[in-house]
C-alpha cells in the first residue's frame, strides 16, 4: 500500500470512529457531514474522497459500531470463567453501559432508526444481531433450545438499556438494569440446568 493510499485509509478509519461514536450516541439521523469532517480535522470537501454519500457514512459508521459490539461481548463473556453468559450480562446490564452510548452497543442506540433505514444498514444491524445470538447461544451448548434462550436474553439485554437510558428516573433506570440482569441470570441457570 502507497503512502497516499495508506494515509487515505487512516482518515477512513479516523472518520469512521467519530461517526460510529456520534450515531451511538446521537443516532444515525442526526450525522452531519460538515461537522464530522470538522471533528476529524478535515475540510467538507474530503468527504467525497471517502463515502459516496450521506448514507454511505451512515451505513458504515453504524456496520463499524455494531461490529464493535462483538468483541465487547466475548470480553464480558471471558471475565466470569464460572458463568460466561452471567459475565455477558453483567457487562451489557452495567451502569457505565447505560451512562456512555458513545461506546456502547449500537443495537441499542440505532434499533428503531435502522428499521427505518436503508437496506444496508438493515443488513448491518441483521448481521449484527444473528452475530450476538450465535455468541450467547454457544455459551449455553448451541442447541436449538439455547438458541431461544440466547433470542430472549438478547431482547431483554437491548430492552433494558434502551429504557434504563429513556427513563428521567435515576434510581428507576439503576432498577431496571439490576432487575433485569438477576432475573435473566436465575432464568439461564434454570434454563440450563433443563436442557440434556
Amino acid at each position: 500500500m502507497g503512502h497516499s493510499q495508506a494515509e487515505k485509509a487512516a482518515t477512513l478509519e479516523r472518520v469512521l470512529h467519530i461517526a460510529s461514536r456520534k450515531v451511538r450516541s446521537e443516532g444515525a439521523t442526526s450525522l452531519g457531514v460538515a461537522d464530522l469532517m470538522n471533528k476529524a480535522g478535515l475540510t467538507h470537501g474530503g468527504f467525497y474522497k471517502h463515502f459516496a454519500s450521506r448514507e454511505d457514512l451512515i451505513t458504515q459508521a453504524a456496520a463499524a459500531a455494531l461490529a464493535e459490539g462483538t468483541a465487547k461481548m466475548e470480553r464480558a463473556a471471558r471475565k466470569n470463567d464460572q458463568d460466561p453468559r452471567a459475565g455477558l450480562i453483567d457487562a451489557y446490564l452495567a451502569k457505565g453501559h447505560r451512562d456512555d452510548p458513545a461506546t456502547g452497543c449500537a443495537l441499542v442506540s440505532l434499533g428503531a432508526a435502522t428499521g427505518r433505514g436503508d437496506r444496508h444498514l438493515q443488513d448491518a444491524y441483521e448481521n449484527q444481531v444473528r452475530t450476538y445470538l450465535d455468541l450467547i447461544a454457544g455459551l449455553d451448548g448451541d442447541t436449538e433450545d439455547a438458541r431461544a434462550e440466547a433470542m430472549l436474553t438478547l431482547s431483554a439485554l437491548v430492552g433494558a438499556v434502551l429504557m434504563s437510558r429513556a427513563v428521567a428516573d435515576k434510581d428507576f433506570s439503576d432498577e431496571l438494569l439490576e432487575t433485569v440482569a438477576e432475573r435473566l441470570k436465575q432464568h439461564g441457570s434454570q434454563a440450563s440446568s433443563a436442557l440434556p
